[in-house]
């Protein structure tokens, strides 16, 4: 399933020409495309669809949509687990 996803902007740049935001999920971290939003500032919430952010969204509301995703185990269905993702058993395995 591919989810619109409420995040925070943390970080603001450019990348090959393209307008880039670094945002918060709920704490798993992604780059974003701002080329749909090229006014969104840090500090902002803004939904998220396949990498891209589409629509600007107000504190309260991405806050109470994290908090369900959350509950409902979407954020871990939408982004997974990184080291899983990756084929690596844990941790412990991913220095070797």
């Amino acid at each position: 399933m591919c989810l619109a996803v409420p995040g925070r902007v943390t970080e603001i740049g450019e990348r090959d020409g393209a307008r880039m935001a670094v945002m918060d999920f709920g704490g798993v971290v992604k780059d974003v495309c701002l080329e749909y939003l090229p006014d969104l500032a840090v500090g902002e919430y803004a939904i998220v669809h396949v990498g891209f952010a589409l629509q600007r969204l107000d504190e309260e509301s991405a806050r109470r949509t994290l908090a369900l995703f959350e509950e409902l185990g979407l954020l871990q269905e939408e982004f997974g687990d990184p080291w899983e993702a990756a084929g690596v058993d844990g941790v412990e395995e991913a220095g070797r």
